[in-house]
Order: structure tokens, then sequence, then C-alpha cells
């Protein structure tokens, strides 16, 4: 599954917990993770997910997001994955329970 892929290498590359969904009791930053679509021709797969990093203050939390950026680019290395693709990456700040935080959209064609 690969969400478990991401997830896993993610949990190894970055210093902070990286959950699939939003912990009830949350570090200072951490990385939450989300499948929000997926696509299959040819037998080739591929999933779109985003990847939020919370921090403190928004710097901390621009700051993971560039750690998340080069740990995601780094599955390429992988047998399984054969395109890891940045779409977009932007604050993505939660007004509503007043948490700084970033988004980063990637394409990821695996097999």
């Amino acid at each position: 599954m690969i969400e478990e892929v991401i997830l896993n290498h993610l949990s190894a590359a970055l210093d902070v917990p990286v959950y699939m969904e939003m912990p009830e009791d949350c570090d200072d930053s951490f990385v939450v993770i989300e499948k929000t679509g997926s696509t299959s021709v040819n037998r080739i797969t591929s999933a779109t997910f985003a990847i939020q990093s919370y921090g403190p203050t928004l710097y901390e939390a621009a700051t993971l997001n560039e750690s998340v950026k080069t740990a995601m680019e780094a599955m390429i290395e992988r047998n399984d994955i054969s395109r890891v693709g940045l779409n977009s990456d932007y604050n993505y700040t939660d007004t509503a329970m007043k948490q700084y935080r970033y988004q980063a959209v990637f394409v990821i064609v695996y097999y």
C-alpha cells in the first residue's frame, strides 16, 4: 500500500512524528500525510498526496515543509517508485485551529 510506503519513508527521514490522520495530542511539529486521489492506466498507478507540515511558528512549518520536499524527492531511489513530482507547495495555515502549516502536493507513480 503506497500510503504505508510514504509513512515509513517519511518517518525514517524526518525528525518529527508522521501521521496519516490528525493526532489528538500534537507535538509542536509534526507531519500528516493524506492521499487525495489515485488512478491506474495500463497497469501504471499514480497517486496524489497532500503532505501537511505543522509547526509552532510559520517559519518552523515552512522549514519542515522544505525537509518534507527533500525527503519525498529521495523516494525516487526506491525500486517500486518510478516518479515523484511536486505539484505545488504553499502556506496552508489552519485558521480554525490556529495552527501554522504548509502543504506540499505530490504525484507519485509507483508499482
